[in-house]
């Protein structure tokens, strides 16, 4: 499976040859200044790839949190596979690149004066401004569930400390009891996120609370990697138990007080309830003026400018990417091409239309791995599947294969990042 590789000024300088970014470019853009607001995946990679491209451009990374905690591979810190230690990454790599992090929130953005204020009341400048704010949770988007309700029924859906709040439900719940998980419509960030964290729970309750059950409550009819999922379902885990759209599985309100999810067809009760909500792109897209009434971000998929604001561009989770999947892969991959645009257009050149990779891994157990690859290209305003690239893991593999892809993912975490954030 294709794997990310470690980057470095001479593979970004590559890439930018490969995109017809000439010396006499790079030097134009270099008087410049960028601002890059949010330090995932996604701004740390921009940050980075904008500093290999363009050693003098003035690159400003607007970050509040000093540790990023990330989402893939928190799935096993829920099922006490791994320590959230090993989830949590600063930004020493990203200053020794070359780029001033400044950790406060950006609580506004100016188009017109192109300037960014900070909390502390300072503004910054820019030529352009990306913006790589992540998602927020669409409180009241699902009756019954807000912020106050999620410390009760914990969506863990941003890694940190309701990933841990639901992991110690778990291991304080008695054996026997019954774990409810709501996955909600698209879109929303990591697709097959829910049937992972399903998994990985139902290995839990099976190795641990082996009288427990886990109910999966689904909005829709069809996921990511669905037949690979409900293979390994049949295969490892009767005790759990996934309710489709069509089979009255869409939650149309939560009770954190009873811990009851409310379907078109009844209620369920829980001993642990994790909802995954309806999400948007972070708030702070919505102040740029750059989402649109979805939530999300519209954007032109050749160089990520957004097409409500000039000289705003957006990658990762946050944007309407079309076929391309919200996930720490597309946001890396995104943050690369956006950033040779912005080295592009700053320059006054035409960027190049580009072609974006995603592999994304899934673990249904340990040692249980098995994966889906895309490749995208620009069309119709949105990201487009290139046909015929890609594809899911065999659904027939081996044992071997599925051991293989598991010690992958890992390879591809640890890989991604070093590469980021190392």
């Amino acid at each position: 499976m294709p794997m990310a590789r470690p980057a470095n000024r001479r593979s970004f300088l590559a890439g930018a040859g490969a995109l017809g970014l000439s010396s006499r470019a790079l030097a134009q853009s270099a008087t410049a200044r960028v601002v890059v607001i949010g330090g995932g995946f996604g701004g740390a990679s921009a940050a980075r790839a904008l500093k290999a491209l363009a050693p003098a451009l003035g690159v400003t990374l607007v970050e509040p949190n000093a540790t990023f905690t990330a989402c893939p591979f928190s799935n096993e810190v829920i099922a006490g596979m791994r320590d959230i230690a090993e989830q949590r990454f600063g930004y020493d790599g990203v200053r020794k690149a070359g780029v001033e992090v400044i950790a406060e929130a950006a609580t506004s953005v100016d188009p017109a004066s192109r300037t960014v204020t900070l909390a502390s009341g300072a503004t910054l400048p820019y030529d352009r401004l990306v913006l790589a704010p992540g998602v927020d949770m669409l409180w009241g988007g699902l009756p019954g569930y807000d912020e106050a309700a999620a410390e009760k029924m914990p969506h863990a859906w941003k890694a940190g400390a309701q990933t841990l709040l639901l992991r110690q439900q778990l291991e304080a719940m008695d054996d026997g009891g019954t774990v409810i998980i709501s996955a909600p419509a698209n879109p929303y960030r990591c697709p097959p996120g829910p049937y992972e964290r399903a998994s990985l729970i139902a290995w839990y309750l099976k190795t641990k609370k082996p009288k427990s059950k886990l109910l999966l409550l689904d909005a829709k009819d069809v996921f990511s990697k669905q037949k690979l999922f409900q293979n390994a379902w049949k295969e490892l885990y009767p005790n759990l138990e996934w309710v489709s759209l069509s089979s009255g599985g869409k939650v149309v309100s939560v009770d954190p007080a009873t811990l009851s999810f409310t379907t078109e067809f009844g209620v369920h009760k829980a001993d642990v309830g994790n909802v995954i909500p309806p999400q948007k792109a972070g708030a702070i897209a919505s102040i740029a003026g750059v989402a649109d009434k979805s939530g999300w971000c519209p954007v032109d998929p050749s160089t990520f400018e957004s097409t409500l604001q000039k000289n705003i561009h957006v990658v990762g989770d946050a944007i309407i990417g079309g076929a391309m999947p919200k996930s720490a892969f597309a946001a890396n991959a995104q943050a690369k091409v956006c950033a040779a645009a912005v080295v592009s257009l700053l320059a006054g050149a035409t960027p190049q239309e580009p072609k974006l990779l995603n592999t994304c891994y899934s673990l249904a157990g340990p040692g249980y791995g098995f994966s889906v690859a895309g490749v995208y290209k620009p069309g119709k305003g949105l990201l487009l599947d290139v046909e015929g690239a890609g594809g899911p893991s065999p659904a027939d593999a081996p044992v071997s294969l599925r051991e293989a892809e598991a010690r992958l993912a890992n390879g591809w975490f640890n890989t991604i990042t070093a590469a980021v954030f190392g």
